[in-house]
Order: structure tokens, then C-alpha cells, then sequence
């Protein structure tokens, strides 16, 4: 019985042109980017030379050696043929990876290696736990760069996408990888597609004070009476406030100002030369209690509300024990805490980043202006959530040739901001690797020493369950630390998504415990799962610490008591680079 050949067509004068001429395209685009960056006297496009280091062929060298010991290692692994169980993993969903023989066979190979190179460090005798745990983020990120995904020969979609395109797709990958090297920043969401003040903290309201350190934004009310007691919010100096208010389906502040609080931002200044001096203290006094006392004089009110997100969180913390000890802490009715960490002995994989050689490197990076590049801080946390973050992108911007799909929290994710070199490193070496704040007396503000162990504001404290940044059993040491009425919640999702989470999405949980456990895992045994968002839960307790409202007239309107209205929000702060 005669069977048909299964031969491929040997390639035509044509063909071999075109891919000649692809090649070519790319060759060009390489040299022209190099060209470019001569130019700017930059070995390698957005790479700037130290003086050590002027000949770019040790570098280039290097690089090869790794790129190809990458490769043989990841042959290695294939050459374990171990059968894989079926697992649910994205980067594998493409049915390519399964209808070939070949890459299913590469697909479970992995699969297999990696489960077992992971449980391996479970069973590594000798180490200590901090050891352990260095090895275990080490071999998840090893095994993670190593995914035959993050290839293009071993990668059934590339190889389709090349064939189908003629090779385009790899040329626009590299156009994309070029423009990346040159911004120094990974393309997360789609250019242009959303910017600050039209789709983007869009929330109306007037900046109505500016200092060397902070714009405070003053947000109009939408309901005819307020609550009496006004809202202050302290987001991360590490990033841009508006993760609180993105898109007005997903902004917090709207939402708040929907529900009748009458609300304020600080909005940070991304840091320069003129503020590289600045310290807990200014963070603390020139910062937080101004604003608070700016909103109180503003508003004739004794107290406010205030929450602290992340970092901010952190230094709310240490303003609540300075003002204690002042004997001031009237002035904070309330405080609330979006995953922030005041102990940090359980402090998650950022400490694994936090050795003398990184310390080292910090110290250099920021020794000319004394002010850290926004873009380091964004790169240590993409390294956190590096299969999500780094190699997704890799594969769909650089490989497949895509353009990344329209995002604004990775948008806002990008939008980095600078760092006061100074307090950036005591930051880390005081709190993180020293762990001084959790000590009575371990740190002082303007030379009054603090303690936590004195704050008995009522607190909401409100921690993700899947945060890698601020774990929850990290943010829970909250609760041993303060001595006033606290009520914890535990949400679902990480850091940003476990937070910014309206009740409109109706996506997620939070649990509560009414009872008062002793430790996180007493309070999950004993919790209460709720569908959706806390946000409503928060609001409950915030209005039953003071439920009088006013009417929303007069200096309740920004730009119409004491303070005068300087720019429309969100302000020019937020958007200084």
C-alpha cells in the first residue's frame, strides 16, 4: 500500500531570501541600537560604563558563558525523562504543548525536574532556616528561568508564530527588547494606553498644600454631609498614591468619597537631589504629623483618621508611638493598616535580598546624586514574582512579538518613583535586618524614643493572604504589638490585588475571626469566610469609632477654608518622574 511522503518542501530562492532578509533587519537593528548608545557613551544600549569596567568584550564574554551554561543545564534536565503528573500551569495551556509528542515530553520533563529540585531543599540537611530559605527562593528562580517556555526553540507557540509570521514576530520581539534596554524598564502594559488625569486618578478634588516632601490632595465631596472625622491616607513613598485610585470602577478614594468621608491624600514627591537628606524623622514629622495637623487645623477637628499602606504603614506605626509619647495621640481617632509590617522577623523573600553585596551595590548606585533610580526598587519586586512578572513578558513581548495587554495596575506598577538614598538603606538596615521599631525604645523620632507597646489607637489592621511582600503572619505581629481595640482581616489575594478590591468586582473573600485568637493560625482556624470585598467591612468599623456628620459646605470644600486650591488633582507631584 503506498503511503504519501511526509517530506517538508526543500526552501525556495525565496524563501531563503526572506529569511536572509530577516536576519539582516535584525543584524541592522542591533547595530543601530549600539550606534546609539556609543553615542551616548553606553557600551550597551541603557548600560552605562564604570571605569573598571570600559572594554564591553569582558561583559559580552560573560554573558555568553551564562546564557550557555543556562542551556546546558536545562539539556541536563531534559535528560532526566522523568514522566510528569499533570499539573495546571499557564505558561503549558497552549494545546501545543500537548498534541506533540516532543514538547509534551519536554512539558512534563520539566514538570518533573523542577518538582523534584524543589523538594530537594526541603531535604538538605545542615541548614538553618534563614539558609533554607535562601536556597529555596534560589532553586524556585533558577527553576523558573529555566522553563522551556522561556525559549524559542523549545517552545511549540514560538516555533509556530515564527513559521507563520516569517520570522516578524522575532523582529518585533527584538524591537521591543531594544526600546526596553534603552527605558531600562520591562514593557508590562500597552504604551499609551492609560495616563494620569484622564484615565488615571481621575478622582476630583484640589491640591491644596506643597511642601519639599508632599502635595496634599483634598478630595470634593459628592454627598451632601460627611463624616464629621476626616480620613487621611499615607500611601507607600515608594510608589504613586493613585494604586487607591486607578480606573473610577476600581478607586478606593471614589468609593470613599461616595460613602461620605471626607478625605485626603498625600501624595509623596518622587525624590531628587533636594531632598536626598531626609530621614525617618522628616517622614515622620514633616510628613505624616504635618499633614495630620494640616487637616485638623484645616478642618477645626480634634482628630483624624489615617491609614497606612505598606512602608507608610510602617512609619504610621512609629508616628502613633511619637505622638503617644508627646502625649499628643488625641490627634489619630483611628488608624488603619494596609499590609504593613512593624516587626519583621517573618518578613518574606525581600529579606533574601538584603546581603552585604546588594547593600554594597546600593551604596554605588546612589553615591553620585544620593538618590535610588525608582527603576532598582521596581526590578527587586518584578525578581519577587519573576514567572509572572520578568518571563511572562519575555515570552509574549520578546518571542511572540505581542504587545502586552492594557493593565493599569501594572501600568501604575511601572510608574516608579525615586528614593532618598540615605533612608532608603537605614530603612532597610534598621526595620528589616535590624528590626529596631519592634523594640521598646529600639529607634526615636527627633530624639524621643518610641514604643509601640504604648499605642492603643483603635486599629484596623487588613493583611493578603497570598502577599509575598508584607505575608500575612509577618503583618499580624501587629497585634502583639499595639495594646488598644484592633480588629484584623484577612483578605484574599497579594499585595495590591488583595487590597484594591471593590465591592463591584465581587471577586475574592476576606475572613474575620470575632473572637480574640491568640496567633494567625488560631484566627484561621476559627474564621469566618465572607464573599467579595472588605471594603464594606472596613467602613462598618470606621464609621462606629465616630458616626456624627456635618455638612459638606464651607471648608469641606477644597480650596474654600484656610488652604487655597494650587492645582486641580491629582497634581503635579504625582506625575514628576
Amino acid at each position: 500500500m503506498a503511503t504519501e511522503s511526509t517530506t517538508p518542501p526543500f526552501p525556495t530562492i525565496e524563501d531563503w531570501q526572506h529569511w536572509t532578509l530577516v536576519m539582516g533587519r535584525a543584524q541592522q537593528m542591533l547595530m543601530e541600537a549600539w550606534a546609539d548608545g556609543l553615542k551616548a557613551g553606553e557600551p550597551l544600549p541603557g548600560v552605562k560604563p564604570s571605569p573598571a569596567a570600559a572594554d564591553p568584550m569582558p561583559w559580552l564574554t560573560a554573558s555568553a558563558d551564562a546564557w550557555s551554561k543556562g542551556f546546558e543545564s536545562w539539556g541536563r534536565m531534559l535528560g532526566a525523562g522523568q514522566k510528569a503528573a499533570e499539573a495546571k500551569d499557564r505558561r503549558f495551556a497552549a494545546p501545543e504543548w500537548r498534541e506533540n509528542p516532543v514538547f509534551d515530553t519536554i512539558r512534563q520533563s520539566y514538570l518533573a525536574i523542577s518538582d523534584q529540585l524543589l523538594k530537594s531543599v526541603e531535604q538538605v540537611e545542615g541548614l538553618d532556616e534563614a539558609a533554607r530559605q535562601r536556597l529555596r527562593f534560589a532553586t524556585k528562580s533558577f527553576v523558573d528561568a529555566m522553563s522551556p517556555s522561556n525559549f524559542a526553540l523549545t517552545n511549540p507557540q514560538v516555533l509556530k508564530r515564527t513559521m507563520d509570521t516569517r520570522g516578524e514576530n522575532l523582529l518585533n520581539g527584538l524591537k521591543h527588547m531594544l526600546e526596553d534596554i534603552r527605558s531600562g524598564q520591562m514593557t508590562q502594559t500597552r504604551k499609551g494606553a492609560f495616563e494620569v488625569g484622564k484615565n488615571l486618578a481621575t478622582t476630583p478634588g484640589k491640591v491644596v498644600k506643597e511642601t519639599e516632601l508632599y502635595q496634599l490632595i483634598h478630595y470634593t465631596p459628592v454627598t451632601d454631609t460627611v463624616l464629621t472625622t476626616p480620613l487621611v491616607i499615607f500611601p507607600p513613598w515608594i510608589n504613586r498614591f493613585y494604586i487607591l485610585d486607578l480606573t473610577p470602577e476600581k478607586s478606593f478614594v471614589r468609593w470613599c468619597v461616595e460613602n461620605g468621608i471626607s478625605l485626603f491624600m498625600v501624595s509623596w514627591k518622587s525624590a531628587d537631589e533636594s531632598i536626598a537628606h531626609v530621614s525617618l524623622d522628616d517622614y515622620v514629622l514633616r510628613g505624616q504629623v504635618d499633614a495630620i495637623e494640616t487637616v485638623c487645623d484645616l478642618l477645626d477637628v480634634p482628630s483624624v483618621h489615617a491609614i497606612g499602606y505598606c512602608v507608610a504603614g510602617t512609619t504610621l506605626a512609629a508616628t502613633l508611638a511619637y505622638l503617644q509619647a508627646k502625649g499628643e495621640a488625641e490627634k489619630v481617632k483611628s488608624a488603619t493598616f494596609f499590609t504593613a509590617q512593624v516587626d519583621f522577623v517573618q518578613a518574606g523573600d525581600l529579606k533574601l535580598l538584603l546581603g552585604e553585596e546588594v547593600m554594597s551595590l546600593l551604596d554605588k548606585l546612589t553615591e553620585e546624586r544620593g538618590v535610588l533610580d525608582g527603576r532598582y526598587m521596581a526590578a527587586t519586586f518584578n525578581l519577587l514574582r519573576g514567572r509572572d512578572l520578568i518571563w511572562n513578558y519575555v515570552v509574549n513581548n520578546y518571542l511572540l512579538g505581542e504587545e502586552p495587554a492594557p493593565f493599569d495596575l501594572l501600568h501604575w506598577n511601572a510608574d516608579v518613583t525615586n528614593l532618598p538614598a540615605g533612608w532608603h538603606k537605614d530603612y532597610l538596615e534598621t526595620l528589616y535586618k535590624g528590626n529596631k521599631l519592634a523594640e521598646s525604645g529600639g529607634i526615636s523620632v527627633a530624639g524621643t524614643p518610641i514604643d509601640l507597646g504604648t499605642v492603643a489607637t483603635p486599629c484596623y489592621v487588613q493583611a493578603g493572604r497570598e502577599d509575598h511582600i508584607a505575608p500575612p503572619e509577618s503583618v499580624w505581629k501587629i497585634m502583639h504589638h499595639f495594646t488598644g481595640p484592633k480588629r484584623f482581616v484577612l483578605a484574599g489575594s497579594g499585595h495590591i490585588a488583595g487590597v484594591v478590591n471593590p465591592p463591584s468586582a465581587g471577586k475574592y473573600q476576606y475572613w474575620v475571626n470575632e473572637g480574640d485568637p491568640e496567633s494567625l493560625e488560631k484566627f484561621v482556624a476559627g474564621a469566618t469566610e465572607h464573599k467579595g470585598s472588605w471594603w464594606p467591612d472596613w467602613l462598618k468599623w470606621l464609621r462606629s469609632q465616630d458616626p456624627t456628620e456635618v455638612k459638606a459646605d464651607g471648608a469641606r470644600q477644597p480650596g474654600k477654608g484656610k488652604l487655597k486650591a494650587i492645582e486641580d488633582a491629582p497634581g503635579r507631584y504625582v506625575r514628576t518622574r
